[in-house]
């Protein structure tokens, strides 16, 4: 059985919500560079991945939303054609870097990449969007991961001028506390569930059980 892990996703939602916050407060501050619209789709090309407490939060808000039907099917259907794409440029990135080209050289190539996010509506809107992962939420305004700025290309931030810039490594290493503390919470035999990272497709398509999470013995399989 699974533990109760809603005191944990609850200061997740806090925490995105702390997102929104400073996303507010940048716009407000520059409303002339933040150019975030309702049908403009760039940020929901972007590939990244989830921590463990943010995957869980979006499959729990997903299969709140989408029960069953066909939309549901088409949304899954969608997640696993882009998986499976994902899946091979991964492949590929790691055959780059086993073959000498450095990671700075294929973090570029990857930060070009698009694949449409499994979520985004024909009409270039989130089917899911309250429950939006905070990369997404803070996309539109000057950020930095890693030592590596970014701000979306449709914005009208100047380039050699100063701006509040959000830190995601501080939003990212609140993430994988909370990661660890599920991964303690539900006593995992695995030890590095916390440490796992997937895309939103394979978010969707994961099933968060007893299985996934490590609890209980092993299985002779194992």
């Amino acid at each position: 059985m699974i533990p109760d892990l809603s005191p944990i996703l609850a200061r997740y939602a806090v925490l995105r919500d702390e997102a929104d916050a400073v996303f507010a407060r940048v716009a407000a501050q520059y409303p002339e560079c933040v150019t975030c619209r309702q049908g403009c789709s760039d940020c929901c090309h972007a590939l990244f991945d989830l921590s463990l407490v943010e995957s869980m939060a979006v499959n729990a808000a997903f299969n709140a939303a989408f029960g069953h039907g066909r939309e549901r099917s088409e949304i899954l259907t969608r997640a696993s054609q882009i998986d499976r794409a994902l899946t091979r440029l991964k492949r590929e990135m790691f055959r780059a870097e086993k073959d000498g080209e450095s990671p700075e050289s294929i973090m570029t190539r990857a930060a070009a990449l698009r694949e449409p996010c499994p979520l985004l509506g024909p009409d270039d809107r989130c089917l899911l969007y309250a429950a939006r992962p905070i990369t997404c939420r803070l996309y539109g305004i000057p950020t930095a991961i890693g030592g590596q700025a970014h701000v979306c290309g449709f914005s009208r931030f100047d380039k050699g001028q100063s701006y509040p810039t959000v830190q995601l490594d501080r939003f990212q290493a609140r993430l994988d506390a909370l990661s660890r503390e599920i991964a303690e919470t539900v006593q995992s035999r695995f030890s590095e569930l916390a440490e796992v990272y997937v895309p939103l497709s394979m978010a969707l398509l994961t099933r968060y059980d007893e299985d996934y999470l490590g609890i209980g013995p092993a299985r002779p399989e194992e």
